[in-house]
């Protein structure tokens, strides 16, 4: 059982957290199961940027990367030589520290202001 760190993120993990993972699933499966509520557009279908993870120390024990994940990392806020998309990043049995980039592109969740025409203006 590989050792998991996230280090801190002010919204989704303030002080950190650290816990024994499971090999052979995906990181954002890890992530999620351990109360680590990273953003998943779509599904962990690798069709969006939002659940990127800057991996700190063990990214070459991570399953290589498939072609779709490399394109659509290209769009992700933040991306760095050590970014993967953590629904498609599976972990092996190495001990992996994670940075949560501190924003995210989800134009879903982008609230709309009243002049937009997405609040109520009765």
């Amino acid at each position: 059982m590989p050792t998991i760190t996230v280090l801190p993120h002010a919204e989704l993990c303030p002080d950190g957290r650290t816990f024994e993972g499971d090999a052979g699933r995906s990181l954002l499966d890890n992530l999620l199961d351990h109360g680590v509520d990273v953003e998943h557009a779509c599904e962990k279908s690798c069709a969006c940027t939002t659940c990127h993870v800057i991996v700190r120390e063990g990214f070459d024990s991570l399953a290589e990367s498939s072609e779709e994940e490399d394109d659509l990392l290209d769009r992700a806020w933040g991306l760095t030589s050590v970014s993967r998309l953590s629904c498609q990043a599976i972990v092996g049995d190495a001990p992996l520290t994670v940075e949560i980039p501190k924003y995210t592109i989800n134009y879903a969740r982008e609230t709309k202001s009243p002049a937009a025409g997405g609040g109520d203006e009765r």
